[in-house]
């Protein structure tokens, strides 16, 4: 069934004649045309009179959906950002991979099991918004496709892992992977040379190790691990320069000890520095401390603090998932808790 609403068309060049067709025209033909159809309780693609190639931007978002046609699809050569979020899609077509100007991609809040491995040649994509699905896998090759894709959203998932390919995504800036059922990250993750921001928080009983090669992520600027099962912070944490946002709540946190955390970021810092420097984790590897120095992220100096305040870290005494589910507790899992921004330690 589908609602009568028309579908808004906006053409991305306004003209200063409203009688002018000619920019209209040049719009179409250059495929610069917005369609809305969000919110219009739609459970099948209604046929258009427009030429789908002329649309650049398509948002669908907000209806019933259940599918989309391949024909349709395959037929959106220009679209450059197409928005399909809080549908019942179970599957994508796999024509989404003709998409070769599609730069942003949300399939958001859905009943997707997978994402077809067509969507690697999509070499435009940027932003992929894949959060509050079922998926239990990525395609295993998806990073080394995707040379362009700055965000990767896929929280509140059901993976278990993430393809060791992710860590070729050397675009990419923000990764997202909370509330799914993490067992452990990639190990080389030093080629993300400008992620910035790193969530893989409340992965809870899953989660309880992290790779020695986060200290070379040289761009990091936020790392989120909290309501995980980590007892220890690799290391080379202490030789990431611009981290400024600690997140660990929630952890058996024992390395760094209690009263470091409850200090500054920078005192972990050179916690983690000095355990290093004197070789202390039975788990530290000298090839790593050499990759660590060729980065430039470690030089075997501890810096000083001169007086900095970096605010504090949010860190509590660790509870059990049952503990947490206590009714004590059970603010701390409310959706509204979960997804709000989160209070990070800031500089």
């Amino acid at each position: 069934m589908m609602c009568e609403q028309q579908p808004q068309v906006t053409f991305m060049e306004v003209s200063t004649n409203k009688g002018d067709h000619r920019s209209r025209r040049r719009c179409m033909e250059e495929g610069r045309v917005r369609v809305d159809m969000s919110g219009m309780s739609l459970d099948s693609f209604p046929i258009l009179s427009l030429n789908l190639a002329t649309i650049s931007n398509l948002d669908l978002s907000n209806n019933n959906l259940e599918s989309i046609p391949e024909s349709m699809t395959a037929r959106l050569l220009n679209v450059v950002a197409l928005d399909v979020h809080s549908n019942q899609l179970k599957f994508l077509p796999n024509s989404i991979g003709c998409l070769s100007k599609l730069k942003i991609l949300n399939v958001s809040s859905n009943l997707l099991r997978t994402l077809p491995k067509t969507i690697e040649n999509c070499k435009s994509l940027e932003e992929l918004n894949a959060n509050f699905n079922q998926l239990s896998v990525l395609p295993d090759t998806i990073g080394f496709e995707l040379i362009n894709l700055k965000k990767l959203s896929v929280n509140a998932n059901k993976l278990g892992i993430l393809p060791q390919s992710i860590s070729h995504l050397t675009s990419l800036r923000v990764l997202d992977a909370r509330l799914n059922c993490l067992r452990f990250l990639p190990e080389d993750m030093e080629n993300l040379i400008n992620l910035e921001v790193l969530n893989v928080s409340q992965n809870f009983q899953c989660l309880e190790n992290l790779p020695y090669s986060l200290g070379l992520l040289v761009s990091l600027v936020e790392l989120d691990v909290s309501y995980n099962k980590i007892t220890s912070l690799p290391d080379s944490i202490g030789c990431l320069k611009k981290l400024q946002k600690l997140c660990v709540e929630g952890n058996p946190l024992v390395s760094p000890p209690m009263e470091v955390f409850e200090q500054s970021l920078q005192a972990v810092k050179e916690y983690l520095c000095e355990k290093m420097k004197a070789g202390q984790s039975p788990t530290k590897k000298q090839s790593w401390v050499g990759k660590l120095v060729k980065c430039g992220t470690f030089n075997g100096k501890i810096g000083s603090r001169r007086g900095e305040r970096e605010g504090f870290i949010m860190i509590s005494e660790y509870r059990s998932i049952e503990g947490l589910a206590s009714p004590r507790y059970m603010g701390l899992l409310s959706p509204r808790r979960l997804f709000s921004p989160r209070t990070y330690l800031t500089k």
